[in-house]
């Protein structure tokens, strides 16, 4: 492994610290059984399917989190390349702007800075997953009405992470190595979202080109 691309892995450049599932749950069972799936190379594709008798709520749980550390990590690398002068709006190329909108200080949608935007969408999501009304830890304790349209929102918003990332810093992303490890979390992330639909088409536009070329 290149240096470069030990960098990528290293646990200090990661964007935010890693929400961890606690050993003996029933999602840190299920965290190490998607983990296992990837491990023996398993096609990405079946990867992702529901494994028998498992709830979708608690697959979907684990993966967004998953999704969450693993977009962190890949926003960390690229991190010092996106800044307010190089990315003065939040976008994924000429034709796709992204405004930020939340319950608090921005009520409308707000054009702002790629690292605004990405500092504020890591902070929300944070608190999402976190939060246990929303996430519930305890086996047996039932997930609310409203947790797809969370994770919706959530994976939604980490989409626009992967299409920022190719269209403004992919030179980076090659320059240290993390291509081929980056595709593959795209890849995943994909094969994920479209086998639950857990994401508007209008939302994968941007990258539709690449994801036929990858995906298909």
């Amino acid at each position: 492994m290149s240096m470069a691309l030990k960098q990528v892995f290293n646990k200090d450049r990661t964007f935010r610290p890693k929400r961890k599932f606690e050993p003996g749950t029933q999602r840190f069972d299920l965290h190490k059984k998607a983990q296992a799936s990837l491990n023996a190379g398993l096609d990405l594709k079946q990867a992702v399917s529901l494994p028998h008798g498992e709830d979708l709520n608690d697959w979907v749980a684990v993966h967004v989190v998953d999704f969450f550390n693993r977009i962190n990590l890949i926003y960390g690398t690229i991190s010092d390349s996106c800044t307010d002068q190089t990315c003065p709006v939040m976008s994924g190329g000429p034709k796709y702007e992204y405004r930020w909108q939340d319950e608090h200080k921005y009520k409308r949608p707000t054009a702002l800075s790629a690292p605004k935007y990405m500092s504020l969408l890591m902070d929300w999501i944070e608190v999402q997953i976190n939060n246990e009304n929303i996430f519930p830890t305890n086996v047996g304790t039932p997930f609310p009405k409203t947790f797809m349209q969370v994770a919706k929102k959530i994976l939604s918003r980490l989409f626009r992470v992967f299409v920022h990332v190719y269209i403004h810093h992919f030179d980076r992303v090659s320059q240290m190595g993390a291509e081929a490890h980056v595709n593959t979390c795209y890849k995943h992330f994909y094969y994920f979202v479209t086998e639950f639909n857990l994401t508007d088409h209008k939302e994968l536009e941007p990258l539709k080109e690449m994801t036929s070329r990858m995906c298909h």
